[in-house]
C-alpha cells in the first residue's frame, strides 16, 4: 500500500480552502489546515475527523515567512512529507483606488502576494530537500486578467500570482515539482459575500454561465484534480475555473 499523500492548505478554515481540505481528506489524503482564524480552523479539522479523515490545524500568518516555514516544517515533523501545497489564503475589500487607505493596500499585498510567494518558497525548498515530486497550487483569479472598479490591490496581487506561478514552475521543473494556478471567477465565499451591500454580486452573476455563483466545492474538485499524477502534463499554467467569466468579455 502506497504512503498517503500530505496536503497543506492555507486559508483552509473557510471558503475554497475549507472545501478543498474536506475534498482531499475524503480521498484519503492527510490534510494540514493553515489559517489565522483558529476557531474556524479547529471546526474544519473536527468536521474532517468526524468523517474519518486525518487533519490538524496550524495557526498561520502567511504574510510572515517564518510562520509559513514553521507550517511546512510542522507538517513534515508530523507526517514525514509534503506532497501538495495549496496557497489559497486571501483577503479583499471593495475600495476605490483614490480613496484607499495605504494600510489596506499593503495588507492585501502582504497576504495575497507575499503569502503565496512564502508558500511557494517554503514548500518548494522542503520538497526539493526530501526528493518529493510535489505539486504547488496557487489561487489566482480572473481579476488577475480583467479590471473591475474598487479592487486595485486585489488585481495587483492576482496578476503577481499568475507570473509567480509561471516563474516558479520554470525553476522547479528540474526537481519534478509542478507549480500551477487556478483562476476562479465569482465564487460564493466570504470575500464575495462582502460585496452584496454594494449590489455587485447580482451584477457579477450576469457575467457567468448559468447566472449563478460558483460554489467552493467546485473549486475544491478542480484543485484536487490538478494535484493528481494524471494531471502531470499541466505545469506553469493558470487553469481558468470561472464558468466562462473571462471568455464572455
Amino acid at each position: 500500500m502506497s504512503e498517503k499523500r500530505v496536503a497543506v492548505i492555507t486559508g483552509g478554515a473557510s471558503g475554497i480552502g475549507k472545501h478543498t481540505a474536506i475534498k482531499f481528506a475524503s480521498k484519503g489524503d492527510r490534510v494540514v489546515i493553515a489559517d489565522f482564524n483558529e476557531k474556524l480552523g479547529d471546526e474544519t479539522v473536527a468536521e474532517i475527523v468526524a468523517k474519518g479523515g486525518e487533519a490538524f490545524f496550524v495557526k498561520t500568518d502567511v504574510s510572515n515567512y517564518e510562520d509559513v516555514e514553521r507550517l511546512v516544517q510542522t507538517t513534515v515533523d508530523t507526517y514525514g512529507r509534503i506532497d501538495v501545497m495549496f496557497n489559497n489564503a486571501g483577503i479583499g475589500r471593495l475600495t476605490p483606488v483614490l480613496d484607499m487607505d495605504l494600510n489596506h493596500y499593503h495588507s492585501v499585498i502582504n497576504v495575497n502576494q507575499h503569502g503565496v510567494a512564502h508558500g511557494i518558497i517554503a514548500a518548494g525548498k522542503k520538497m526539493r530537500e526530501l526528493g518529493i515530486k510535489g505539486v504547488i497550487i496557487n489561487t489566482a483569479s480572473v481579476f488577475g486578467y480583467l479590471a473591475s472598479p474598487g479592487t486595485f490591490a486585489y488585481h495587483a496581487t492576482k496578476g503577481a500570482v499568475i507570473m509567480m506561478t509561471k516563474s516558479a514552475a520554470l525553476e522547479m521543473a528540474p526537481y519534478g515539482i509542478r507549480v500551477i494556478a487556478v483562476a476562479p471567477g465569482v465564487v460564493d465565499t466570504p470575500i464575495i459575500q462582502g460585496y452584496k451591500d454594494q449590489g455587485m454580486v447580482d451584477e457579477m452573476k450576469q457575467k457567468v454561465m448559468g447566472n449563478k455563483l460558483t460554489q467552493p466545492e467546485q473549486l475544491a474538485d478542480t484543485v484536487y484534480l490538478l494535484s493528481l499524477e494524471e494531471a502531470s502534463a499541466i505545469n506553469g499554467s493558470v487553469v481558468m475555473a470561472d464558468e466562462g467569466y473571462a471568455s464572455f468579455k
